[in-house]
């Protein structure tokens, strides 16, 4: 078993386990247990009540946090024509076709997220295979496969933060930094929340939402109260 360091033990102190808390209460915790020297990450943790080998319970999708998340995402778009000068006037980072996809077959991936229009889709699924193990590869679900380039690089630019339930059933995905007023962070949370409330598969048995907890990069899990945030929706 790993060794905890100091500074997550005496964290891990300020953490009551058998306790849960309020959204509030967790976000602030949760920010005064941070025990890195950078500007650490806030993420909630959902464990779910599905089974993700039945098609209809796999859980994806995308949110656009209402302030944002801290981080300046780098936006690369496969498009051509008229939709490769609407993405470059909407503010992507990189654009173009085959140029890039040479690019990342070489190894380059100086990018975050990649939106690509449909008709692109094609010469994209020929590095569909280096893109898929890291995340990267554009899907409808989360409205990075569109026409829409421009409002795609909106939505991603002011903070569109993407969600996808893992084997067991768990999702994870980022609600702010540290240095995040708490108001802004629980906006962020309830957002997030309300989304994956609403995500749940009708075929679902049982309790849906066994667990959420709020952590920080490196940092001790606040357990959430889920009943406390259906008060505050």
């Amino acid at each position: 078993m790993a060794k905890k360091g100091k500074k997550f033990t005496e964290a891990l102190k300020l953490v009551d386990a058998m306790n849960t808390y309020t959204v509030e209460e967790a976000v602030d915790l949760a920010k005064k247990t941070s025990t890195v020297n950078f500007d650490a990450t806030v993420e909630v943790a959902f464990r779910l009540g599905i089974d993700t080998r039945k098609n209809d319970q796999q859980i994806r999708g995308a949110v656009v946090l209402p302030n944002g998340t801290g981080k300046v995402q780098r936006v690369l778009v496969f498009a051509k024509g008229e939709k490769l000068k609407e993405a470059e006037a909407a503010g992507a980072d990189f654009a173009g076709d085959a140029d890039y996809i040479a690019k990342i077959q070489q190894g380059w991936f100086d990018f975050d997220v990649i939106v690509a229009t449909p008709d692109m889709m094609g010469e994209v699924g020929k590095i569909g295979r280096i893109l898929g193990p890291k995340g990267l590869m554009p899907n409808p679900r989360t409205g990075t496969v569109t026409f829409d380039v421009a409002k795609a690089i909106e939505e991603i630019k002011a903070g569109k933060v993407e969600y996808r339930a893992d084997k067991a059933g768990i999702i994870h995905a980022p609600i702010g930094k540290v240095s995040f007023d708490n108001e802004k962070l629980v906006e962020n949370f309830l957002t997030v929340f309300d989304t994956v409330q609403k995500a749940k598969p009708a075929s679902a048995k049982g309790t849906y939402m066994k667990s959420v907890n709020v952590t920080t990069t490196m940092g001790p899990a606040v357990k959430i109260d889920t009943s406390s945030v259906a008060v505050q929706k």
